[in-house]
């Protein structure tokens, strides 16, 4: 596997680690569905919650929630469907935008875009 997607899986497995101690429940990683996948899948008082997670080494190319594009919503959307379809989800969604930023000092900082697209 590519160094980058490396990068990528240990971001999700850091973020949900940070996420779990703000008091969501990991319900999901990598949820696959078609060509389409959500990173992490989150209950969250009350709500079920689809999370994209993105890695960063700077914002000197643009910060987190700029990468997720409108193709890539429609993916995740998509899959979203199909998720709570599958698990009869009869409750509110939302969907997030996780940023994992790495500064200077190799230092993980995280940065949450609630409600984040849909």
């Amino acid at each position: 596997m590519a160094e980058h997607n490396d990068l990528g899986k240990n971001a999700e497995v850091q973020a949900s680690e940070w996420l779990k101690t703000k008091g969501y429940e990991l319900l999901e990683m990598n949820y696959r569905h078609g060509h389409a996948e959500i990173d992490l899948i989150m209950k969250h008082q009350g709500l079920l919650v689809f999370i994209e997670v993105k890695f960063r080494t700077g914002t000197g190319f643009g910060f987190a929630e700029e990468f997720v594009d409108a193709t890539k919503r429609k993916l995740v959307i998509k899959a979203a469907d199909h998720y709570i379809y599958q698990i009869d989800w009869q409750k509110d969604i939302r969907f997030d935008i996780v940023g994992v930023y790495k500064d200077r000092n190799g230092n993980l900082n995280f940065k949450s875009f609630e409600d984040a697209f849909y």
